[in-house]
């Protein structure tokens, strides 16, 4: 019988499963794992278009509504957090 996860352990399972998806949209071949613990900026070693971070928010805006159970308006600031806090710096910012 499996164990249920913690409120706490899901939110820690929805960040991990969330960056996984951010370096996986942007089409780096990186994990969670891989920079769990890291203090330097490894955020800026990788890049993303503007289209990408707007996907990948609504990705993780749906994928925060089902799996935590929160409506759209708190899943929305959730994910703004997330992107500002491990978000990838922009490779086409200066276009837009």
């Amino acid at each position: 019988m499996t164990k249920r996860l913690t409120r706490e352990q899901k939110k820690e399972k929805a960040v991990e499963d969330i960056l996984n998806k951010m370096f996986e949209m942007a089409g780096h071949d990186v994990t969670y794992n891989d920079i769990k613990g890291r203090k330097d900026n490894w955020y800026q070693q990788w890049t993303m278009t503007v289209e990408q971070n707007n996907q990948w928010k609504e990705w993780g805006m749906e994928y925060l509504r089902k799996e935590l159970r929160i409506n759209k308006k708190v899943a929305e600031i959730e994910m703004a957090w997330i992107s500002l806090m491990w978000g990838l710096k922009f490779s086409d910012w200066d276009n837009k």
